[in-house]
């Protein structure tokens, strides 16, 4: 084996190593779905008791205007001046900020 022949393998090798580490760490990682809802379960404890929540573990792409992403469907249910409130809320799976709430 020449040595031109082992240099030429070990670049090749280097190379795809590198181009490898650079496509896994574009990769934006997700938030996890229960960090999402501990975080919108506390914003809204804030403000008084809850009573139930529930989040899909699964995103769903959301598009607005011309912006799409990957989000977090849940909800929120708690009691107020003896009545019940519903709400729904859609949150950005790659940052975990809450782009939508809605009363039901």
């Amino acid at each position: 084996m020449k040595n031109r022949d082992l240099l030429i393998g070990f670049a090749t090798g280097a190379v795809t190593a590198f181009l490898v580490k650079e496509a896994y760490d574009r990769k934006e990682k997700l938030y996890s779905a229960d960090d999402v809802l501990k975080q919108v379960k506390s914003a809204f404890k804030e403000e008084g008791p809850i009573d139930g929540s529930w989040i899909f573990m699964k995103t769903e792409p959301y598009k607005q205007h011309a912006v799409t992403t990957e989000v977090y469907k849940g909800g929120i249910t708690r009691h107020r001046q003896d009545q019940l409130e519903q709400f729904e809320f859609l949150a950005d799976a790659y940052t975990g900020a809450v782009l939508e709430v809605k009363k039901v």
